[in-house]
C-alpha cells in the first residue's frame, strides 16, 4: 500500500489521483465549412488529445450546425461539440492550447463540473 503525506495525513496514493482527475465539460464551434471527414478527423484528434494525455472521455454530444449569436470570422453558423471527460490540470492547458491552433475551431470553452 502506497501511501503519502498531504496537508498533515497520511493519504493513499489511490485517493491523491482521484482527488488530481476532476470532471470537466468542452463545448466548441467547429467551422460550418468543414467537409465531414474533415470535422470527423478534427474530433478524432481532439480525443486523441484527451486520451493521450491521460483523460477519459465520458460522453460526447454532437449538437451539429446551429445559428451563431453573432458573427465569428464571417460565419453566422456553427458545427457544436459539447463533450464531458475527467482529467487533470496539465490536460486542461494543452487542450485549450490546441483548441487556440486548430483552423478548424471557431471557438472553445472548458469547464469545471465540479465545483
Amino acid at each position: 500500500m502506497l501511501c503519502t503525506l498531504m496537508q498533515g495525513r497520511l493519504v493513499r496514493m489511490e485517493e491523491v489521483k482521484r482527488r488530481m482527475t476532476r470532471l470537466y465539460e468542452t463545448a466548441f464551434v467547429l467551422r460550418p465549412d468543414l467537409e465531414e471527414e474533415a470535422r470527423d478527423a478534427l474530433l478524432e484528434r481532439i480525443k486523441g488529445i484527451i486520451t493521450d494525455n491521460q483523460g477519459e472521455i465520458v460522453e460526447v454530444d454532437v449538437w451539429g450546425n446551429k445559428k451563431l449569436a453573432y458573427e465569428i470570422n464571417k460565419y453566422d453558423t456553427g458545427f457544436y461539440v459539447i463533450m464531458t471527460f475527467k482529467g487533470g490540470t496539465a490536460l486542461v492547458k494543452e487542450l485549450e492550447r490546441n483548441f487556440r491552433i486548430l483552423d478548424g475551431v471557431l471557438r472553445s470553452l472548458v469547464i469545471n463540473k465540479e465545483g
